[in-house]
């Protein structure tokens, strides 16, 4: 039987990285704050910061009415069928409409009986198409950040055609909103997303707060931008991480199949160790990604109504709820960005 060969030498990749020495080659980081995280210092002693995020998504997913080749396929209640090529889905879209029409303001009248303000990651194309919703969140005091033009995938789009896309989301948001959006969020990235939204930000003058295509800590976090290396003034990216297990993508996920009573369970077991670390001395935050057309359904909808119903009953000033916004110009003001320190 053959050895295998060993060498001081790497063997070479079958796949190279396009994006390797570019501006858009942002590093990993498999270290991190390690075993001692800085002090968060939430306002009023918070010992934990709870964001609630709401994609609002519908009206921007595939389909042959939004120039695409097929239809979504993707987080609706039957997600184990292809999506359909050519023609229009109508099943998927209905469902898709359910979030836009109903599960929308069953999640905002929630949130704001319980004064708790939320970060809607809004597609530009479905509040386009629903611009009700653009003008709630702006009454309620919520946030509305970036969560690309069109809610599809963006891996393998040459990098000119995704800039146009970042350019036409700025320009949507402003014009329904009034101002720009301070934070980015894709989700369906590809390798060069990240960069590309810094470029456009820098070349149109547009503060970016903070970015959320990150699911690494459990507090935001400094980024040296690549392109940026030369630069004498770099102002690196802040990283508030997003979530996918505390999120209600698992109810049409093969790797959660939740019932709305287990869902409850797992944000209360976050909430509670997250909790517990921040009364150790060590305060965290914790992230509740949510689907207008998933826990907007009223079976689902009661594990998110008990949870924040959880999160009132909690002592006055231990738990902060508040929006990304707020997170990141905290986090700006005690841990201002230092080039090559998190």
């Amino acid at each position: 039987m053959a050895a295998f060969q060993t060498s001081a030498t790497p063997l070479a990749a079958a796949n190279l990285d396009p994006t390797a020495g570019t501006k858009y080659d942002f590093p990993r980081d498999l270290v991190g704050y390690g075993r001692h995280p800085p002090n968060a210092q939430w306002p009023g002693g918070a010992k934990i910061a709870v964001s609630f995020v709401i994609n609002y998504e519908e009206g921007a997913e595939r389909t042959v009415l939004n120039g695409d080749d097929q239809a979504e396929c993707a987080l609706w209640e039957q997600t184990d069928r292809a999506g359909r090529v050519g023609e229009r889905a109508i099943n998927v879209e209905s469902d898709y409409e359910y979030g836009s029409r109903v599960g929308i303001w069953r999640m905002l009248n929630l949130f704001e009986a319980h004064k708790m303000p939320i970060t809607a990651y809004a597609v530009g194309q479905a509040l386009e198409k629903n611009p009700e919703v653009a003008k709630a969140l702006k009454a309620g005091g919520h946030e509305i950040a970036s969560h690309a033009y069109r809610w599809i995938d963006y891996h393998g789009m040459p990098a000119e055609l995704e800039k146009e896309y970042i350019v036409r989301q700025l320009k949507v948001l402003k014009e329904l909103t009034g101002e720009y959006p301070a934070g980015w969020y894709y989700g369906r990235l590809s390798s060069r997303s990240r960069g590309l939204v810094h470029e456009v930000y820098k070349e149109q003058g547009i503060p970016l707060i903070w970015e959320a295509d990150s699911y690494a800590d459990d507090l935001p976090y400094w980024v040296d931008v690549p392109a940026e290396a030369e630069s004498a003034t770099p102002e690196g990216m802040l990283m508030v991480p997003y979530t996918y297990d505390n999120n209600d993508l698992k109810f049409h996920s093969t790797t959660g199949c939740f019932s709305p009573h287990a869902f409850y369970e797992y944000l209360q077991a976050a909430f509670d160790t997250l909790l517990a670390e921040g009364q150790g001395g060590t305060p965290k935050m914790m992230t509740i990604g949510l689907h207008c057309r998933i826990i907007g359904k009223p079976g689902r909808f009661m594990a998110l109504k008990r949870f924040v119903e959880y999160l009132s009953s909690k002592p006055a000033g231990e738990v902060w709820v508040t929006r990304r916004i707020d997170i990141a110009k905290h986090w700006r003001e005690k841990y201002p960005y230092q080039k090559g320190k998190r």
